[in-house]
C-alpha cells in the first residue's frame, strides 16, 4: 500500500483529443505510464482550475514554442532514431523527407512531411517531448530553493485529431495513436528519473467536441502580494494620524512654554518688586546682625 504521506510534488497534465477511451487504456499494463490517472471529461464546458500563489507552484506550458523555434530534419532525425525508427531526408528541401517509425505487430509507421496533417502530427509531438525535456531544467533549479514548491506541467495535443481529420480514425492515425503513446511513455520514463519517482501523470481526454481554441481545463496561478510587500504595506505610516499626533505635541509644547514664561515673568516680578522688610530678609537668606 502506498504511503499516504509520501505526496508528489509534480504532476505531467496532457490533454488529448482525438483519442478514444479505449486507446487511453490499450495495452496500459505494459507501459511506464500504466500509474496515470485517466480522465475522459464529457460534455464541452470549459474547467477553471485556479491555484496558489508562484511562491507555492510553479506552472509551466508545454505548449509555449518560441519564435525563433523551429522543427528541422535533425530534430526529426533525432526523434526517430529516440523511437528506434528512421528519418529520410528529401532532397527537394527541409521538411520533406518520410518519418518511419515501428509500431506493433512489426508494422511500421510512415509520415510524409510534405502532407500538412502528417507534418503537423510529427511537429506537434517533437515540440510536446522537447518541452518536457526542458521543464527539467526548471525542476532542477527549484530543488535548489530551501522552500518546496510544487510542479504542474500542462500541456495539450491536438496531432492525433488532426490525423483523424485527414486519413479517419483508422489506419494511419491508429499507428499515430500508438506512436503518440509510446513516446509518453519513454518521456514519463524519464521524468520519473529526474524527479526520483515524485511526479504523476494525468491523461485529459475531452472527446470529439472539444473547441480547439482553448482547452479543457485552464489553469491559473492566484496572484498574491510577497511578503516583503506585505509587510511593507503593514508597516507603511498614516500620514494624517502622523500629522494628528504632531499637531497635539505642538500645541502641548507651545501651552506648557508659555505657562513657564508666564511663571518666569511672575517670579521675576516679585523678585524686582518685593518689599525689603526683616521677613523677606530672613527669606532671601540674608544675615541680620
Amino acid at each position: 500500500m502506498p504511503n499516504p504521506f509520501d505526496r508528489p510534488r509534480a504532476v505531467l497534465m496532457l490533454e488529448v483529443t482525438g483519442a478514444e477511451d479505449s486507446l487511453l487504456t490499450a495495452d496500459s499494463d505494459k507501459s511506464p505510464i500504466s500509474g496515470a490517472l485517466k480522465i475522459k471529461v464529457v460534455g464541452n464546458q470549459r474547467v477553471d482550475i485556479q491555484l496558489p500563489g508562484e511562491a507555492d507552484v510553479s506552472l509551466t506550458s508545454l505548449n509555449e514554442v518560441s519564435r525563433d523555434t523551429k522543427c528541422s530534419d535533425e530534430d526529426l532525425s533525432d526523434f526517430a532514431s529516440w523511437l528506434g525508427g528512421s528519418y529520410v531526408e528529401d532532397a527537394s528541401g527541409p521538411l520533406k523527407g518520410e518519418l518511419v517509425i515501428p509500431v506493433a505487430n512489426g508494422a511500421f509507421l510512415r509520415l510524409h512531411m510534405s502532407k500538412r496533417a502528417d507534418r503537423e502530427f510529427t511537429t506537434s509531438l517533437v515540440f510536446l517531448i522537447n518541452n518536457i525535456k526542458k521543464a527539467t531544467e526548471t525542476h532542477h533549479i527549484l530543488a535548489k530553493r530551501e522552500h518546496s514548491t510544487a510542479e504542474l506541467l500542462t500541456g495539450r495535443f491536438d496531432g492525433i485529431k488532426a490525423l483523424q481529420d485527414h486519413y479517419g480514425t483508422d489506419g494511419v492515425a491508429q499507428s499515430a495513436r500508438e506512436v503518440f503513446f509510446t513516446s509518453i511513455s519513454k518521456i514519463f520514463a524519464f521524468l520519473q528519473a529526474e524527479y526520483t519517482g515524485q511526479i504523476v501523470g494525468v491523461i485529459v481526454h475531452g472527446g470529439p467536441h472539444t473547441p480547439e481554441s482553448e482547452n479543457m481545463l485552464h489553469v491559473t496561478v492566484a496572484s498574491r502580494p510577497s511578503a516583503r510587500w506585505l509587510e511593507e504595506t503593514e508597516t507603511s505610516p498614516d500620514f494624517t494620524k502622523i500629522a494628528e499626533v504632531l499637531f497635539v505635541r505642538t500645541v502641548l509644547a507651545w501651552i506648557t512654554g508659555i505657562i513657564l514664561l508666564i511663571a518666569t515673568l511672575l517670579g521675576i516680578y516679585y523678585l524686582l518688586y518685593m518689599p525689603i522688610t526683616k521677613d523677606t530678609l530672613l527669606y532671601s537668606n540674608v544675615k541680620l546682625d
